[in-house]
């Protein structure tokens, strides 16, 4: 009879156990976000049903895979070693930290996503949980709700250039009728040229450029007055600013790139900035290099980055068409586009948050076949050695 009973309470028990994890898997493939249950050396030991929906693999074919695959360059070829210096050194850099990166489809294309990572230890063993949201719907509701700010933002900025534009007029207007006054009146007594006449055109010509030496003051003021002055510096990580800019560039451009390659050098990560103004350059860059790149059947986007003593050297190129030499020679100028509906802004707005920071931008041949632009940044870790 106890033999009985024994085997009822092993069958119950499986039994229990057996509930358990079905419960425990319905609700893993109901939840929107992506589950990935890593070991210690990256191997994959669980993969839900929205991380197969997200990544585009089964649970079978990953499962024992390392979960780098599922990563972009740089992290895919330097994810392990993200794991020892962990293991080694217990210092948290991601886990329980969330932040925004770029993740790798099956089919190679990349996507921003939001990711958080846990860690727990079964049986003696450690395990790292990560729970994955694809940024990409939830960024193109935002993208829509900032596109309809833009416009009204626009609507408000033509009002105050038009009342900008009036002022300007107005008060350009008493100095410049004065010097269209005297330039009329010295040239029509130029007409019967004598010592007297030719005092009073000296006369009217001196005060011609005291009118001018007054425009050119209202100018300035008037610049002083919109200037929006020093922006707020800190010391920032590079590689998570150029992280989350190219993957906001991504969303922003309403495609997936087919190869996005970041190469950025760890030991010149810090920098001096403006983190909000040099993503600005970032995503102006990031989305000029994926709009040259629409027609292309070859479409690669590399971002890389290098020390340089004082400096940090960072190079946005691209496989499209490259530029012409007539766009090239007068590239960085206002009001310089090859887009139809462009204002050609972009590129000279990048030139003037560079110059503010210290640094310098230009733009040659890419190695990929299109074009690279480059800008430096200040080391915030430079020794100052060339």
């Amino acid at each position: 009879m106890s033999g009985d009973r024994q085997a009822t309470d092993e069958r119950r028990g499986r039994a229990r156990l057996f509930a358990h994890e079905a419960h425990l898997r319905s609700i893993l493939e109901t939840i929107p976000d992506a589950m990935i249950v890593i070991d210690g050396h990256g191997a994959i030991l669980s993969f839900s049903a929205a991380a197969e929906r997200m990544f585009g693999y089964s649970e079978d074919e990953v499962l024992g895979e390392n979960v780098s695959m599922l990563m972009p360059s740089p992290d895919r070829e330097q994810h392990d070693r993200y794991i020892d210096d962990y293991l080694a050194t217990g210092d948290r850099k991601i886990i329980g930290i969330g932040r925004v990166t770029n993740a790798r489809h099956r089919d190679g294309a990349t996507f921003p996503i939001h990711l958080h990572i846990g860690e727990a230890l079964i049986d003696g063993e450690r395990v790292f949980t990560g729970f994955i949201r694809d940024l990409t719907e939830r960024q193109q509701t935002e993208l829509r709700l900032h596109d309809l700010q833009s416009q009204l933002a626009h609507v408000s900025r033509v009002t105050a250039m038009g009342t900008l534009a009036t002022s300007i007029a107005h008060e350009l207007n008493q100095p410049l009728t004065a010097v269209a006054n005297y330039v009329e009146t010295s040239r029509d007594l130029l007409e019967h040229p004598d010592p007297e006449t030719l005092e009073i055109v000296r006369e009217a010509l001196q005060e011609c450029a005291e009118q001018s030496v007054r425009a050119g003051q209202i100018v300035r003021r008037l610049r002083d007055f919109i200037s929006r002055g020093e922006s707020e510096r800190r010391v920032e990580s590079l590689s998570r600013v150029v992280n989350e800019a190219s993957a906001l560039a991504l969303v922003d451009a309403g495609v997936r790139a087919s190869e996005v390659e970041l190469r950025l050098d760890r030991q010149a990560d810090k920098v001096l900035i403006d983190r909000i103004q040099v993503q600005q350059v970032l995503l102006n860059l990031i989305r000029n290099a994926i709009e040259a790149m629409a027609g292309s059947k070859v479409q690669r986007l590399r971002i890389t980055s290098r020390g340089e003593g004082d400096e940090v050297h960072v190079t946005i190129e691209d496989s499209g068409p490259g530029l012409t030499r007539e766009v090239a020679a007068q590239l960085f100028q206002p009001f310089v586009s090859t887009k139809a509906e462009g204002m050609g802004l972009g590129l000279s707005i990048c030139r003037t948050i560079v110059a503010g920071h210290g640094g310098r931008i230009w733009a040659d041949a890419s190695t990929l076949g299109g074009t690279a632009f480059h800008f430096t940044l200040i080391n915030a870790e430079g020794t100052g050695d060339a």
